[in-house]
C-alpha cells in the first residue's frame, strides 16, 4: 500500500506510553508479578441494579433499532433531574442535554463544530490529551495554559497574552483534574465566566471525576455560576461514577447553541447510543446512589494506603480531594521518565510519567488506584525496598 497516512495522523504526538508497553511485555515474559497503576480504567463491577436494568431492556425488541441521534427523552429527563438533585442547576432535556458515546467522544468532536483551520483555542497541560488531540483534527491550534503546583494546578488565565485571548474561541477544563487530582473553587470558575464572556469564548468543562470525591468534599459543578451556561457546556461520564468505562455512556450538558452544534457533528458521524445503555443509565442516574458512595470509600481507602507509603518512601505526595489518582513528585534530580523506568525495572509496577500529559508534567509520575488494596499494600512495600 502506498497511500500515506494524513498529515493529521502523522502530526500526532508520539504514543506515550511504547516504551512503557514494551518493558511492561518484557517483565510480564520473565514472569514478574507486575502491578499497573498506571490505567484509569475502574477495577469495581458496574452495580447489579444497573445490570439488571440493562438485561431486561436487551430482550426488549424495540430497543434494538437505532437511537435517536440526540439521545433517548428518557435519559436526558434523568441527566435533567440528576443535575437539579446534585448541582440544583435546572436543564431543558430538549435543548441543553445532548447523549453521548463516553464523555471522551463528546469532547474529541465538539472542536469540529466551532474551530476552522487556524482558529486557537485555549488548553491546559498536563492534561487529559484528548483535549489538544482534537483542536489538531479540526485544524486548530492549541495555546498551553501550564498547571502548576504553585496555583494549585489551576490555569493562571492572567497569563494569557491579550491577542491570544481574543483569537480563541474555546477553553477547557478539568475538575478534579486528571492527572493532578486538583480541585476548583467557585471563586475560579467565576473568574473563567467573566473571562470567557469578555473574550467571547466557549468553555468546555470537563468534570468526569465529579463524583470521585473524599473526606466529604463535594466537588462543584462549573454551571452552578452565574453566567456560566451563558458561555459554556460541561461534559460528565457515567464511566467512573458507576464504574461503567466499557459501557461507553455520558453526556453534555449547557449552553443550547453549543450543544446544538456539536449535535450536528454527532448526527453526520455517529448512529448513537444503544436504547438499553441508555435505559441502564436511566437506572443509574435516578437509582440508589449508594453504590456511588461505597465507591468512594473504596478509593479513599486506597488513597489513604498509597500516600502513607510514598511519604515513607520520603515522596512528597498529596492525598487529593478527588480523583482516584495520584500526582507523585519524583525523587529529586530524577525525570518522570527516569522515574517511571526505575519502578517498572526494580519493583514491577507501572506508572504514568507526568511528561507524557505535557512538558509541565515533568517531575511527577501519575499512580492510578484501580487495584484492590491488598495489591496497593504489596507495591508500597516494593518502593520502601528501593533507594534513590
Amino acid at each position: 500500500m502506498s497511500v500515506d497516512f494524513a498529515d493529521r495522523v502523522k502530526n500526532l504526538p508520539p504514543y506515550l506510553f511504547k516504551e512503557i508497553d514494551r518493558l511492561k511485555a518484557e517483565l510480564l515474559a520473565k514472569g514478574v508479578d507486575v502491578i499497573n497503576l498506571g490505567v484509569g480504567d475502574p477495577d469495581l463491577p458496574t452495580p447489579p441494579h444497573i445490570i439488571e436494568r440493562l438485561q431486561k431492556a436487551a430482550l426488549d425488541p424495540a430497543n434494538h433499532q437505532y437511537p435517536l441521534y440526540s439521545g433517548m427523552n428518557a435519559f436526558r429527563d434523568a441527566v435533567a433531574r440528576w443535575y437539579k438533585r446534585r448541582f440544583n442547576v435546572d436543564l431543558d432535556p430538549s435543548s441543553q442535554v445532548l447523549t453521548l458515546i463516553g464523555s471522551k467522544e463528546g469532547i474529541a468532536h465538539l472542536p469540529l463544530a466551532f474551530i476552522n483551520p487556524g482558529d486557537l483555542a485555549l488548553v491546559p497541560s498536563p492534561a487529559y490529551p484528548v483535549y489538544q488531540v482534537s483542536v489538531m483534527f479540526a485544524g486548530g491550534t492549541s495555546h498551553i495554559m501550564p498547571l502548576v503546583k504553585e496555583n494549585g494546578f489551576l490555569p493562571n488565565l492572567d497569563d494569557i497574552p491579550e491577542d491570544t485571548a481574543r483569537h480563541a474561541k474555546l477553553l477547557f477544563i478539568n475538575y478534579p483534574n486528571n492527572p493532578t487530582g486538583a480541585v476548583a473553587d467557585a471563586a475560579f470558575f467565576e473568574k473563567v465566566v467573566a473571562f470567557a464572556k469578555r473574550y467571547d469564548i466557549i468553555v468546555c468543562h470537563d468534570a468526569a471525576y465529579s463524583e470521585m470525591a473524599f473526606d466529604g468534599y463535594r466537588p462543584m459543578s462549573f454551571l452552578q455560576v452565574p453566567g456560566a451556561m451563558d458561555v459554556g457546556i460541561e461534559f460528565h461520564s457515567l464511566s467512573k461514577t458507576y464504574n461503567m468505562t466499557g459501557w461507553r455512556i455520558g453526556f453534555a450538558v449547557g449552553n443550547a447553541h453549543v450543544i446544538s452544534g456539536l449535535a450536528q457533528i454527532k448526527s453526520n458521524v455517529d448512529s448513537g447510543v444503544f436504547n438499553a445503555v441508555q435505559l441502564a443509565g436511566v437506572e443509574a442516574l435516578d437509582g440508589d446512589q449508594n453504590c456511588v458512595q461505597q465507591m468512594q470509600a473504596i478509593y479513599q481507602e486506597r488513597r489513604d494506603i498509597l500516600i502513607q507509603g510514598l511519604r515513607r518512601a520520603g515522596l512528597d505526595a498529596q492525598p487529593p480531594k478527588a480523583t482516584f489518582y495520584v500526582w507523585c513528585p519524583t525523587p529529586r534530580g530524577m525525570s518522570s521518565a527516569d522515574f517511571t523506568a526505575k519502578l517498572l525495572k526494580e519493583a514491577g509496577i507501572v506508572t504514568t510519567p507526568g511528561s507524557g500529559f505535557g512538558e509541565p508534567g515533568e517531575g511527577y509520575v501519575r499512580m492510578a488506584l484501580t487495584v484492590d488494596k491488598e495489591r496497593l499494600q504489596e507495591a508500597v512495600e516494593r518502593i520502601l525496598k528501593l533507594s534513590w
